[in-house]
């Protein structure tokens, strides 16, 4: 199978879908004009990963609709260890593409916060949406990826901050997968008006052994001037997936955003985590952790790009991959003409397994400004034997002590992942993978 196989829908398929959802006449049109563009435009080209026999077009079915839940206390137990009940007031779930509970508090209500699926945004804060979807992030038009992500958006969640509001607490969302033929063309779309602050963690959690459909998701983070968005994000997708996740911000001046992400998918995964830095001032950090088993071929790119004077942007990928999984990291931090004083940071270090795992670190910095600060650092290897020779010595068996040297590894990020729920599924995921 290539990627060139016809595409699934018909422009029919789509404008009924659009009509059942209720949408208003611009997002069907923009669905419409996405399927023709997503036909005819070629496909992305990760460094370094051949893609042309994998299936970003087949899927069983568009949409499943799934039963929701009244209360909390329905979730699966895999769900609920993730949710502290009786301090989670604001919580989004999706069950496969239904939306499945909804909680948010009386006193985000009241300050105008939005936190609602994207299907209810687009009919009910159109204006908000039609002003930034795929408009200054993702553009639909890039190529056949953010195309068909456009056309068959079918999931998703809207987020939306007023000017000068600050959450305390996390925002929590939960994408659950729990039947097979279900595919995720999720949107998250999250505005930061001016002066603003959230901190979002997300989690998609399959609980079927293998899937038969296909994931491409695209997050949108936008801060606006002097607003700060924290992300944290745990993917944990089932083999059989064929994976595109394209995440995104942009960063206005004086504005932060930060990325915590726990990447561990057993699918074929191809991701992307920009971070534009428009504004003076701006600042952007990108964390993340992988794990890659099995046969998984992975691609990952982070890149921080810089416009504003004096920003900032820090790149930290800390990988392990085993069995005979391949994994790529590109590590990209550009600074613009005209970004004077901006400092570009990166970091990739990967340690492999397996003799047969394979894992490559492409540190990249282009620098198109001279007053500026620049660096980078990268290393593929394979457990430090004097580290484990240490733990050894005080008796503490060998796998053991590699699995301690792992999560050891892979604490920088894991520990910056702001829900204690969150935090645990990762190192338990963590732990089942490496195991």
């Amino acid at each position: 199978m290539t990627v060139e196989t016809k595409l699934a829908l018909t422009e029919q398929d789509v404008r009924s879908f659009s009509s059942a959802k209720n949408e208003p006449e611009w997002f069907t049109e923009l669905r419409v004009r996405a399927l023709d563009q997503a036909n005819n435009l070629p496909m992305p080209k990760p460094d370094k990963t051949k893609i042309d026999k994998w299936n970003f077009t087949e899927f069983p079915v568009h949409a499943v609709e799934s039963n929701p839940y009244s209360d909390l206390s329905e979730l699966p137990e895999e769900v609920k260890a993730l949710v502290h009940a009786e301090e989670q007031k604001n919580i989004y779930i999706q069950r496969n593409n239904t939306p499945a509970f909804l909680a948010v508090s009386e006193e985000l209500t009241s300050k105008g916060v939005i936190l609602t699926d994207i299907h209810t945004a687009v009919r009910e804060h159109g204006e908000l949406v039609q002003k930034y979807f795929m408009t200054e992030g993702v553009k639909v038009d890039e190529h056949k990826l953010t195309a068909l992500h456009a056309a068959l958006v079918n999931g998703g969640v809207f987020v939306y901050v007023p000017k000068n509001v600050e959450i305390s607490e996390p925002i929590q969302v939960i994408f659950l997968h729990d039947d097979e033929n279900a595919s995720l063309f999720n949107h998250v779309l999250m505005v930061a008006d001016t002066h603003s602050s959230v901190t979002y963690v997300e989690n998609y959690l399959s609980l079927v052994p293998e899937a038969k459909g296909l994931a491409n998701i695209v997050s949108e983070v936008i801060a606006l001037d002097g607003a700060k968005i924290t992300y944290g994000a745990v993917d944990v997708l089932a083999k059989g997936f064929t994976t595109y996740v394209n995440r995104r911000g942009i960063a206005g001046r004086d504005a932060r955003i930060e990325w915590a992400l726990g990447l561990m998918n057993d699918s074929d995964t191809i991701s992307e985590n920009y971070t534009y830095l428009v504004g003076d001032g701006s600042f952007g950090d990108a964390k993340a952790v992988v794990v890659g088993r099995g046969n998984q071929k992975q691609n990952f790119t982070t890149r921080i790009q810089h416009w504003g004077k004096a920003s900032e942007g820090f790149i930290l990928s800390h990988a392990v991959v085993k069995d005979e999984s391949t994994a790529i990291f590109n590590g990209i931090g550009h600074i613009e003409h005209g970004a004077s004083k901006a400092n570009a940071e990166q970091e990739s270090r990967v340690l492999m397994l397996n003799e047969k795992a394979r894992g490559d670190a492409n540190p990249i910095l282009l620098i198109d400004e001279d007053d500026v600060t620049a660096g980078h650092a990268a290393s593929v290897g394979r457990v430090d034997p004097l580290q484990l020779y240490y733990l050894m010595s005080r008796g503490i068996s060998k796998a053991d002590a590699e699995r301690l040297v792992i999560h050891g590894f892979l604490a920088p990020v894991v520990n910056q992942l702001p829900i204690e729920g969150v935090q645990k599924q990762l190192t338990e995921v963590i732990e089942r993978k490496v195991r």
